[in-house]
């Protein structure tokens, strides 16, 4: 029988024990666990977080800050100002977000994990907090915030897409965003940056009349994660690797970030977004752009932007017959009966907004032409997986006619984001016996077996980076509006485009599957996939 790229040959994949050595800024250390070096505190300066009172500074913000004071990151001069329209006093907000910890400590499934919260690096915290009460479209806020802030300053836009331009805008005119030669002003934007092409560019002339492109940190928290960022290390610091990094030797690549939670209580914005604009432009393509991007002549952070914003523009405009668009039915997860997308909470019960999509990328460009990156990305699959798998071109098989080996496997590099960090590498070795018989083993890694792992929900990196003015992992303006550009002929193709059912607990919809089998290749299978399409 015929096998399609990327399946299984021979025996079951055996797992061997791997020995490595690891390295930190070059010094040599043992296979046991080591803390990250130390750096320099951020100077001082005072951040503003305007949705003080929302669920993206409550679960994950004020964890990031307390992450960064244990950590020794922070100014002793840090002041933390948040503005929202309800009312509050300084007292209060302490509070309320002192309660919120808490809670986080008891539950062991959420994103910030620890046993208890530590008074004293909490207190560094909760102490620095300050409340402004205000309108995000009134001038008013914005002379009341002034009062309140000298030197450095970081302004954290927490708040809902339809705000962004407003409250740049009113920084700008209250004269909130002028820098001296001894001090910053810098504005951290969430995801959505625009919700097609034409809005993204409208949005950033919006705001680069109020300021500089230096000044505007374009957040993705894909960026914060550690694996993520080890992407340059792997592929520019292993001369095993680099070369191989190419058309000639690289048959696809596959590009996965699997979710086993539904929308939950965000259906009022998953509906008019939907799994392509809220995860193609920004998510995957940053993770397309970290494996993909040429190397950047040092790490400078403009060096790198700029290969990663060339290679975006690179990626060929998406057409409807290389993507697939799923939306999960009624099923089961881990046991449980989930309901279909359409009966969760403020969604249309005849909504034809997609929670899966699958696609094919090309990238015209020296590199890659003639490489398909594959990339999936969906809600209630049966399992959580986010990792980037490069299917190696097979070897030469005619040494090995005449035995039993009818095929020879491909080699695959899974490199892990979630849920446990790491790195496998599948290869063919002879399997024991006195004919010449193939077996697939895999060389495995994870990181917290070789390094301490620190207290981390995806934004301390990134939040200390705008304190000390590295863009190095946000995006600019060229970058994101090459990532609209790629998905805006879809966009406009999925209008009134019906959706393909999957039920919840699967591995997405037959489409996906079809999609990847028209070229002769197969996904490898999610956690919990029994179906066992390929090797993994």
């Amino acid at each position: 029988m015929e096998r399609l790229p990327g399946q299984p040959v021979g025996p079951p994949l055996q797992r061997c024990g791997a020995s490595f050595g690891a390295v930190v800024m070059g010094d040599q250390v043992s296979p046991k666990k080591r803390s990250a070096p130390g750096a320099d505190p951020a100077p001082p300066c005072t951040l503003v977080i305007f949705g003080a009172g929302g669920d993206l500074t409550k679960r994950l913000l004020m964890p990031a800050l307390y992450n960064l004071s244990g950590g020794g990151l922070l100014s002793n001069d840090l002041k933390i100002i948040g503005v929202d329209h309800n009312e509050k006093t300084d007292d209060g907000w302490r509070k309320e977000l002192t309660d919120t910890m808490e809670s986080f400590a008891k539950d062991k499934s959420g994103e910030f994990h620890t046993d208890h919260i530590d008074e004293a690096q909490w207190s560094f915290i909760r102490d620095r907090l300050h409340f402004v009460q205000g309108d995000f479209e009134k001038e008013e806020t914005y002379k009341a915030l002034g009062e309140h802030l000298r030197g450095n300053a970081v302004f954290y836009l927490a708040v809902a897409a339809r705000f962004f331009g407003s409250i740049v805008d009113g920084l700008g005119k209250a004269g909130l965003l002028k820098q001296g030669d001894d001090s910053f002003r810098r504005v951290v934007i969430e995801k959505p940056f625009g919700h097609d092409l034409a809005s993204a560019q409208a949005l950033n002339a919006r705001i680069l009349k109020q300021a500089d492109e230096s000044q505007f940190y374009r957040i993705d928290h894909f960026l914060g994660k550690e694996t993520v960022q080890s992407m340059m290390a792997i592929r520019f610091a292993n001369g095993i690797f680099e070369p191989l990094w190419r058309r000639e030797y690289v048959d696809h690549v596959q590009i996965t970030a699997a979710e086993t939670v539904g929308v939950e209580q965000r259906g009022s914005f998953y509906e008019p977004t939907g799994a392509l604009r809220d995860m193609v432009p920004n998510h995957m393509f940053q993770l397309l752009c970290m494996v993909a991007m040429e190397p950047p002549n040092s790490f400078d952070a403009e060096a790198v932007r700029t290969e990663k914003a060339k290679l975006a523009e690179a990626v060929k405009p998406i057409q409807p017959d290389h993507a697939v668009r799923g939306q999960y039915t009624a099923g089961v997860e881990f046991g449980k009966d989930v309901p279909a997308y359409r009966n969760e909470p403020n969604v249309d019960p005849n909504s034809n907004t997609e929670t899966y999509t699958a696609l094919k990328l090309e990238i015209e460009n020296w590199r890659w032409a003639g490489v398909p990156f594959y990339v999936r990305t969906g809600k209630r699959l049966t399992g959580r997986l986010t990792e980037i798998a490069i299917h190696f071109k097979p070897a030469p098989y005619r040494l090995f006619r005449g035995t039993p080996v009818e095929d020879v496997a491909q080699n695959v590099m899974r490199i892990r984001i979630a849920p446990e960090p790491g790195e496998t590498t599948e290869i063919n070795v002879k399997a024991p016996g006195p004919q010449m018989r193939l077996g697939r083993v895999e060389n495995a890694f994870q990181y917290k077996d070789f390094f301490d792992e620190t207290p981390n929900v995806g934004y301390e990196t990134l939040l200390y980076d705008c304190m000390i003015g590295d863009a190095t992992l946000f995006q600019r303006a060229d970058n994101i509006e090459a990532g609209w550009a790629a998905v805006d002929p879809l966009l406009k193709a999925w209008k009134d485009a019906p959706v393909e059912f999957y039920p919840a607990g699967s591995d997405g919809p037959k489409g996906a599957d079809e999609l990847l089998a028209r070229d002769r290749r197969a996904w490898l299978p999610l956690p919990g996939d029994s179906r066992g399409k390929s090797g993994g």
